[in-house]
């Protein structure tokens, strides 16, 4: 008789995920299973489920911020055993051939492919990944604590050092992403200010218990002009905001995976070599650097558990700004 496993599963956007009974998957050669402990829930995964996102894999498990321990291998895999503990991202695998993966720019391959959107992911009881595109957890971290590094850390980190070298830094949308990267900014004596939601004070309070040195709607003007902005809310009314609080030749940087358009605006907050960038998924080498650096920098994540069979919950109170951090859901039945 076939093993299964709980798994919750997006059969069409737009109607919720489903509990299913679902065949336990198998490792093909360059691959490893892992028992999964938690996955984190990402706002990319509120876009798959939401349908903003085009062409996902159907039926799909969603979830790419993936914690366990690997208990099957297959063929041809070298550098991980049995009962390693790894993460499993976003980035799930890549041709490795073409001009951008040959050229240290994987996460823009054009044939790559994406845990828990193309690929099935976490929100199960096990995961099947490729091994080059798995990571080794820190010590430091226990599994639920280690969730949210898996893309609100990763992503986070890549669009932090997109920004630049920035003595002052605006953050846009202070939630899973944003608390990670605030103590990696306030370890390198940055000064961070933050923006929320109008009347979001508990956001706002939460933001300068991690050093930020103002906190504020994003509505409003930062005390001083910023070196660079990062808009991980998926607003695009925010990037015009963002312009015009960054100095001349500062930088915005939009780490999201989809945001809504961006409304027109004039020519002169872009003026004075001013710089707009959009961050596109992540690369294995962000990986290993950020997971490096996490540990040092001393980051906390702030998470609030769901059980799997609680994922819709856990996505809807994401959607409605319900809590600080990182929602993760446990496997433990």
């Amino acid at each position: 008789m076939t093993e299964t496993m709980r798994a919750m599963v997006l059969e069409s956007p737009g109607q919720g995920l489903q509990l299913r009974r679902a065949p336990v998957p198998q490792p093909g050669a360059g691959q490893v299973r892992v028992r999964v402990s938690c996955c984190a829930v990402c706002r990319t995964d509120l876009h798959v489920v939401d349908g903003d996102l085009p062409r996902p894999k159907r039926p799909v498990i969603p979830g790419h911020e993936v914690v366990g321990r690997i208990d099957a291998l297959g063929g041809n895999v070298s550098g991980f055993k049995i009962g390693d503990r790894v993460g499993v991202p976003w980035l799930g695998h890549t041709c490795g051939h073409c001009r951008y993966c040959t050229g240290g720019q994987e996460n823009l391959c054009d044939e790559a492919a994406f845990t828990g959107y193309t690929l099935d992911g976490g929100f199960a009881d096990y995961v099947v990944a490729d091994a080059h595109f798995t990571l080794p957890i820190p010590d430091e971290y226990d599994d639920i604590s280690a969730a949210p590094l898996m893309c609100a850390g990763l992503i986070g980190y890549r669009a932090y050092v997109m920004a630049g070298d920035a003595p002052a830094l605006g953050i846009y949308g202070f939630g899973a992403a944003a608390h990670i990267i605030a103590q990696i900014a306030r370890f390198e004596q940055r000064h961070v200010f933050a923006f929320t939601r109008s009347g979001d004070e508990e956001g706002q309070a939460f933001a300068r218990s991690l050093g930020a040195a103002w906190a504020g709607s994003s509505h409003e003007q930062p005390p001083e002009e910023l070196d660079a902005a990062i808009i991980f809310a998926p607003v695009g009314a925010l990037v015009p905001a963002a312009l015009r609080a960054v100095r001349k030749g500062g930088v915005v940087v939009c780490a999201g995976i989809h945001m809504s358009d961006i409304p027109s605006f004039s020519y002169d907050i872009l003026w004075g070599e001013r710089v707009v960038r959009s961050v596109a998924n992540l690369t294995r080498a962000d990986g290993e650097a950020f997971l490096r650096l996490a540990p040092k920098a001393g980051v906390r994540t702030s998470t609030h558990c769901y059980r799997l069979d609680q994922a819709n919950q856990a996505l809807a109170d994401l959607r409605d700004g319900k809590f600080a951090g990182a929602a993760v859901l446990t496997m433990a039945e």
